[in-house]
C-alpha cells in the first residue's frame, strides 16, 4: 500500500499554524468528538469504528500500522522470520507495564489470544484459522520477553493482520476479566489509561505516566506514544452541527470524521480543516440469497441503475469520486482495470427487469441516520432505482440495530460502510466467505473463496495483483456488492491545537499533540 506524498500534499485543504514555534507543553484536555457511543472495551469484540478508536489508546499490538500504512514495531522491539516465512519470533520490548502496575510478559499477550481465539464474538478467527488461507498453527511462549507464531504455510499478510485494527490483538492484563472469565475493565500498556465511561456521554481517559516508549519513532500506532496531555475525552456528539459549534467555542478539540459536505461551513466558522485521500469505503450490500436478489439479472439492473459518479458528486462535494472496486487508488495493486463496472444505463436496467419478470416486488434499503453518508446514498439509491423501474422502500434503523442485521444477514439491501482496511485482501476478506458458516458475509462463490485463500498465502506480489483483478472481474459480473466510493479523510482542529497529524486510517491519534494557552 503506498500513499503518494504529493497527491496527498494537494488534497490538503487547510494547513495547521507552524508547531515549530509552539514547544511541545504537558497537561491539559484533549476533547475529541465521537458521532456515537462505543460498543464495548474489550479489544475485537463487540466493536465498531469508534470503539476501535478508543481501545487502541489504551492497548498496544506486537506491531502496529505507521503513518504509511506499513507495519512498525509497538510492543515488539524486533522480530525474526524463519521456516522460510513460516515461524515469526517477536522479542518484547523491556520495561513495560500495565496499567495495574504489573511487569509487561508474553503470557498477557498468550493469554489476550486464548480468550479471543475461544470467543464466539471475535470475528477476526477466520483470518488466523485457515478459512481465507492464512493460518496459524500455534502460539508459544518459551519465555517472558518472547511470543512465537507458527504457520501452516507462509504469508504475504501475517503481520498486516496482526496489526489489523479491527481485530485487536493486543496485550491485556488477566485482571481485565473477572474468575468467571467476564470482561470488565481494560488494562493495557498504552498510554491512556481508563478514568471513565458514561455510556451515551463520554469516555474520559488519563495518561498513563509508568507508559514506557518504544525506542522507534512515533508514526500513527507504531513506536513511541509520548502523551503530552493530562487527559483525552471522547464525548458523543451525535448532531454534527452542535459539535462544529462546540469546535468553534473551544469545548471540542477535535472532529475526526467530518463529512465532506459540511467542509464549507467549518472553514466559514474560521476553523481548521484537514483532508487526505481516506480508506473508509461507501457501499451498497445486497443479500444474495434474498429471493429476489439471488436472480444475478436483478443484481445487475440495480448496478446499471446506480450511477456511481453522481452518487459520488451528492456526497463529496468535489473531495470524492466513485470508485467500485475494493482495491482502492493510492493501493500499488490498482490499475485502470479496478475502474470497470457495470455502466449507468437504466435502460438497459429496464430490460434486465423485464427479461427477470420482476413484477413490482418491493426491494427495502436499510440505513441509518448515525450516519449521514449512509442515509444520504440511501436517499439517492432509491431515487435512482425507482426511475429505473424498481419499487423501492427505505428502512431507517437506528445503527445498533442495522449492524446486527448486516452480523446477521438480516436484508436485502444495506447502505453500508467499511472502515479503513490497509491491504486489498482485507477488504475482500470482509465480503467473501461462506455464508453457510458467517451470516455477515456478502459474497461465497466458490471460486472467490479459493482466490481470497491464495492471495492471503501467496507473497508473491505480480500474482496477488492478478487474483485482485480476476476476483473484481467477477464482482463486476456478480454484483454482490455495489462500492460507491472512498470517503475522504477530513479531520477539523480547534485553534489552540498543535503537532496534530492526519493518516490514511482517520483514526485520531491524540499522542504528540499539544495545546497552547
Amino acid at each position: 500500500m503506498r500513499m503518494i506524498a504529493a497527491a496527498t500534499a494537494a488534497f490538503l485543504l487547510a494547513a495547521l499554524p507552524a508547531a515549530a514555534q509552539d514547544a511541545p507543553r504537558k497537561g491539559g484536555t484533549f476533547t475529541i468528538a465521537l458521532n456515537a457511543d462505543i460498543r464495548s472495551l474489550e479489544p475485537g469484540i463487540n466493536r465498531d469504528g469508534n470503539t476501535d478508536t478508543v481501545v487502541h489508546t489504551i492497548f498496544e499490538g506486537l506491531v502496529a500500522y505507521r503513518a504509511d500504512l506499513s507495519v512498525g514495531p509497538a510492543l515488539a522491539e524486533s522480530w525474526t522470520v524463519a521456516d522460510d516465512g513460516r515461524t515469526y519470533r517477536f522479542t518484547l520490548r523491556d520495561g513495560v507495564r500495565f496499567h495495574n502496575g504489573q511487569p509487561l510478559t508474553a503470557s498477557a499477550l498468550k493469554w489476550t489470544w486464548d480468550r479471543q481465539w475461544a470467543h464466539q464474538r471475535w470475528g477476526c478467527k477466520r483470518f488466523f484459522d485457515g478459512t481465507t488461507g492464512l493460518k496459524v498453527e500455534a502460539m508459544e511462549t518459551p519465555d517472558d520477553r518472547t511470543v512465537v507464531y507458527r504457520l501452516a504455510q507462509p504469508s504475504g499478510l501475517f503481520l498486516k493482520q496482526l496489526a489489523n485494527l479491527q481485530c485487536g490483538l493486543v496485550a491485556a492484563h488477566p485482571d481485565s476479566a473477572d474468575a468467571e472469565g467476564k470482561w470488565t475493565a481494560p488494562i493495557g500498556t498504552g498510554p491512556l489509561k481508563l478514568a471513565d465511561w458514561r455510556r451515551g456521554e463520554f469516555v474520559a481517559l488519563d495518561r498513563f505516566d509508568g507508559y514506557s516508549p518504544s525506542a522507534a519513532p512515533g508514526s500513527a500506532y507504531a513506536g513511541a506514544r509520548i502523551m503530552h496531555f493530562d487527559r483525552v475525552v471522547f464525548r458523543v456528539v451525535p448532531d454534527a452541527s452542535s459539535a462544529e459549534a462546540g469546535l468553534a467555542t473551544g469545548d471540542l478539540d477535535l472532529l475526526p470524521e467530518v463529512e465532506a459536505h459540511r467542509v464549507a461551513a467549518l472553514k466559514q466558522r474560521g476553523v481548521t480543516v484537514l483532508s487526505q485521500p481516506g480508506l473508509s469505503w461507501a457501499v451498497l450490500l445486497m443479500q444474495t440469497r434474498d429471493p429476489l436478489l439471488a436472480d444475478v439479472r436483478i443484481r445487475r439492473a440495480i448496478a446499471h441503475a446506480i450511477d456511481l459518479d453522481q452518487m459520488a458528486d451528492a456526497r463529496g462535494e468535489g473531495l470524492v469520486q466513485a470508485h467500485p472496486s475494493p482495491v482502492d487508488a493510492g493501493s500499488s495493486y490498482f490499475d485502470e482495470r479496478f475502474k470497470a463496472w457495470p455502466a449507468h444505463d437504466p435502460a438497459r436496467a429496464r430490460a434486465l427487469l423485464k427479461e427477470a419478470g420482476y413484477k413490482g416486488q418491493p426491494l427495502k434499503i436499510q440505513t441509518n441516520k448515525r450516519s449521514s453518508a449512509n442515509y444520504d446514498n440511501a436517499v439517492v439509491a432509491q431515487a435512482m432505482l425507482s426511475a429505473a423501474g424498481f419499487t423501492v422502500e427505505l428502512e431507517v434503523l437506528d445503527w445498533a440495530t442495522q449492524l446486527d442485521n448486516y452480523l446477521k444477514g438480516n436484508f436485502q439491501i444495506q447502505s453500508f460502510g467499511y472502515s479503513a482496511r490497509f491491504d486489498p485482501g482485507l477488504r475482500f476478506a470482509s465480503l467473501i466467505a461462506d455464508k453457510d458458516k458467517s451470516k455477515w458475509a456478502q459474497w461465497d462463490d466458490p471460486k472467490a473463496i479459493q482466490l481470497l485463500q491464495e492471495s492471503t498465502r501467496t507473497a508473491d506480489e505480480a500474482r496477488r495483483k492478478a487474483i485482485f483483478a480476476e476476483l473484481h472481474q467477477m464482482m463486476a459480473d456478480q454484483v454482490p456488492t455495489i462500492g460507491l466510493y472512498y470517503d475522504p479523510g477530513v479531520e477539523a482542529v480547534g485553534a489552540k491545537v498543535r503537532g496534530y497529524k492526519t493518516w490514511p486510517a482517520s483514526r485520531p491519534i491524540p499522542w504528540g499533540v499539544w495545546k497552547v494557552q
